[in-house]
């Protein structure tokens, strides 16, 4: 089957409400603050955005309909994603059909959370009834035994080292450093990396992201609103997602991008040789690693071999996370779905000059996400182009 295509669809406004470890406020603050930034920066009323796309892990009791009551908005279209990682990705492709659809004219998309000191441990114990079933009578608890499970399960099948996976670290240290947003400051070197104490075996310290509070969010709409109201702005050039993918893996190898990427590329009638800066969703860089081989940038086994023969700096040879991504900037909740989205447009639209990849024209988003005993439920991917 064809599938209709994502033109005329403008992705403009990227905006992060900075990160803190830890926060007193709520998520509705952080949300409350992004869309007061959206509003800021675009020049628009309220009353004009009247489309909402919300992603959080810690706005309950509320939903998107319930925080309506709190920042005065009365959308048309409203779309609540709880789908963590692959919010970004969903969020935009969703919000596109609507705005192609005509069902709407301007959508703000916001992911936001809050981290109070025990804020991690209670969003753990509600995340999913499978995973808690599967894991809490074993004593383990939260990502990184899983995340542990399936690093141990690719190094043991295709060879790869923890050197390989530090090679994605520090390179996105190195870009996180241009970065005003990000929480990590310090440069870190592979030595640094292997010497880091173990958490969960073969995970250590660095490959971990650090949760933490914050806000992104973007505005979708037409191309020709985009241009009427001044504001630089990516294309939408392709979207997929996928859910539950390869249910039948005894462990997590390979996600749904492998099953629909072909038709990503064609909506983009691109190549991934054509791509100029990848945003991985990186809560782990095994899962970066996992990334490059399904979204096509190397065959699967030789994501250990691709990061060993490329430079992964915002100016290297294959420009992966330029913000830092997650394991350098933070993590902050679903916003951590948002990340390489805002990154992706500020890139394309010259807004991060410090960290510039040269010449970008075409750049991939990805997301990941509802990571449950042994895999990953939600997967998703934006191909998204400079404006004419």
């Amino acid at each position: 089957m064809t599938r209709r295509g994502y033109d005329d669809v403008a992705v403009a406004v990227p905006i992060t409400v900075p990160y803190v470890r830890y926060s007193p406020r709520s998520a509705h603050w952080f949300v409350a603050q992004a869309l007061e930034r959206l509003l800021g920066h675009s020049g628009l009323a309220k009353a004009d955005i009247d489309g909402l796309c919300l992603s959080s892990f810690t706005l309950a009791p509320d939903t998107a309909v319930g925080l309506l009551q709190h920042v005065g908005l009365g959308p048309r279209w409203l779309d609540h994603i709880p789908t963590g990682g692959a919010s970004g990705v969903m969020a935009v492709r969703r919000a596109a059909r609507a705005v192609q659809a005509g069902d709407v004219d301007i959508v703000a998309c916001i992911a936001a959370d809050t981290n109070h000191v025990d804020t991690f441990r209670q969003t753990l114990g509600s995340f999913s009834q499978f995973a808690r079933d599967a894991t809490y009578p074993y004593g383990s608890g939260g990502p990184n035994s899983i995340f542990a499970f399936i690093m141990a399960h690719y190094m043991q099948k295709y060879g790869a080292t923890r050197e390989d996976f530090g090679h994605i670290a520090v390179a996105q240290r190195h870009n996180a450093l241009r970065n005003p947003n990000a929480l990590f400051k310090q440069p870190l070197t592979l030595e640094q990396y292997l010497n880091a104490r173990p958490i969960a075996e073969p995970i250590h310290l660095f490959d971990c992201v650090m949760p933490c509070a914050g806000a992104e969010a973007v505005l979708v709409m037409s191309c020709a609103r985009a241009r009427d109201l001044g504001l630089p702005h990516a294309v939408v050039r392709g979207a997929i997602e996928r859910h539950n993918a390869f249910a039948e893996d005894p462990i997590f190898e390979r996600g749904g991008w492998l099953l629909d990427r072909d038709e990503l590329y064609a909506q983009a009638g691109a190549t991934p040789q054509q791509v100029d800066f990848v945003q991985t969703y990186d809560d782990y860089p095994v899962i970066s690693m996992i990334q490059f081989e399904d979204l096509g940038f190397c065959a699967k086994g030789e994501g250990p071999a691709f990061v060993r023969s490329h430079n992964l700096n915002y100016n290297g040879t294959f420009a992966h996370n330029t913000s830092g991504g997650q394991l350098s900037s933070g993590q902050a909740g679903a916003a951590g779905g948002f990340l390489g989205l805002t990154e992706a447009v500020r890139q394309l639209t010259g807004a991060a000059p410090e960290r510039a990849v040269p010449g970008a024209a075409l750049g991939m988003v990805t997301g990941f996400g509802m990571v449950t005993y042994d895999r990953c439920l939600c997967t998703g991917a934006l191909l998204l182009g400079a404006s004419a």
